[in-house]
């Protein structure tokens, strides 16, 4: 897709195909309760870090009226009208920069000077939970939230976004956005309901479906498939789910693996039913196709907001971050961004604005505020699956089961 089609100049879709790369190795994201202002656990480094390390790192630490945000490419307003709203209410000057295009490179340009205990010129960053976002995390280069400044989150976050086991007790990140890995499919070809994963072993589809060529999603797939949880498996899960994905192939039930190209197939009828990410079929498929998180469950994937320990505004940063979570100052955001928020009650307030809004834009807003793709049900949330943490060994077994699978080897 270039920049300039229309979805991408109405910033309705992010440049995914090349996050997808990255997004697999991803930790849980699992709901739980509010993290409690008495005290966190967590890691940083190799230690524990108590209600005193927090006490410690935010001490004497103030305003300063300034902060500089890293960010993706398409998570901001092109008129940064959030970023306007938060600098009119707190006197506080963003400079905002879209200069994380992958997560590895990201981990790579900011590692020594982390490693160094300096700066990076960035009080804010935004990165996907995954491997890269779990070394920052074990090598003590997030500085920990001071939760007692976060009273917007605890208010407002969704129980779905709170106490992740990729970060007990949300101790140095907070959810940006999120997105869910599902099924799309054409209802010009498939006529059943689509309910499950079984029904992309279906030998009546043969030829027209679709699976990733990720494979921590296409393992995860194959998992949920045999009825295991994928953040719970074993080696020995991944042998069996690998057995049945390959036996899938072999009977030439699979038209292709695909990256993000699955949005044109499916779109056109190339395939008809195929594994897809939420956002994708929101904003880029035709209106014929459907998504739905099966009964055996999707996975979810999040961005998270984290300040470097060596930030040199981490108050500023802090007061953004928990700015973001009052529904009335996300909901612009959510407008724009069209994945899932961690802040619910921004519904009701996308919903009010389509009321008062007229044409296309009351049609858009309308859909949004009614969307599962965005606002999740409970019981969608509940459905949802989450992605196992690998450790550096663990992760070249697992490549070692399932890569071979979508390059036909």
């Amino acid at each position: 897709m270039s920049e300039n089609d229309p979805a991408f100049v109405r910033g309705l879709t992010r440049p995914r195909a090349g996050r997808r790369d990255f997004l697999r190795l991803m930790g849980a994201a699992g709901a739980g309760l509010a993290l409690s202002a008495c005290g966190v656990e967590g890691q940083g480094g190799k230690s524990k870090v108590s209600r005193n390390d927090v006490r410690e790192y935010w001490a004497g630490k103030a305003r300063n009226g300034k902060l500089n945000w890293a960010n993706w490419p398409g998570y901001m307003q092109d008129d940064h009208a959030t970023i306007k709203a938060f600098e009119k209410e707190t006197g506080i000057r963003v400079t905002y920069k879209e200069v994380i295009q992958e997560t590895g490179p990201w981990f790579g340009k900011i590692q020594a000077p982390l490693a160094a205990g300096q700066s990076i010129g960035f009080d804010l960053m935004v990165i996907t939970n995954g491997i890269q976002l779990e070394k920052c995390r074990q090598l003590g280069y997030l500085a920990p939230l001071d939760h007692g400044r976060l009273k917007n989150f605890a208010a407002h976050a969704g129980a779905g976004f709170k106490n992740p086991s990729y970060d007990p007790g949300n101790t140095f990140m907070l959810p940006y956005m999120s997105g869910i890995t599902g099924i799309a499919y054409n209802t010009n070809y498939v006529k059943d309901e689509i309910t499950s994963i079984a029904q992309l072993f279906d030998p009546k589809y043969k030829g027209r479906i679709g699976m990733m060529g990720d494979s921590q999603e296409l393992g995860n797939f194959g998992m949920l498939a045999l009825g295991v949880d994928p953040e719970k498996s074993t080696p020995a899960d991944w042998e069996k789910a690998a057995a049945k994905l390959r036996e899938q192939r072999e009977a030439k039930l699979i038209r292709k693996y695909y990256n993000q190209d699955y949005v044109d197939a499916v779109s056109k009828g190339d395939v008809w039913i195929t594994m897809a990410w939420s956002g994708d079929v929101y904003s880029l498929t035709s209106p014929d196709v459907k998504f739905v998180i099966p009964e055996e469950g999707g996975t979810l994937w999040t961005d998270n907001m984290c300040i470097p320990k060596t930030a040199e505004n981490p108050v500023d940063a802090l007061t953004l971050m928990d700015w973001l979570y009052l529904p009335a100052n996300n909901a612009p955001l959510t407008e724009y961004i069209n994945y899932i928020t961690p802040v619910p009650a921004t519904k009701a307030i996308v919903a009010a604005d389509a009321a008062k809004a007229k044409g296309d834009e009351k049609e858009e807003l309308t859909r949004l505020s009614t969307s599962p793709l965005v606002y999740p049900s409970e019981a969608d949330m509940a459905r949802l699956k989450h992605f196992r943490r690998l450790t550096q060994a663990e992760e070249t077994q697992y490549q070692k089961i399932f890569e071979p699978i979508a390059k036909g080897s």
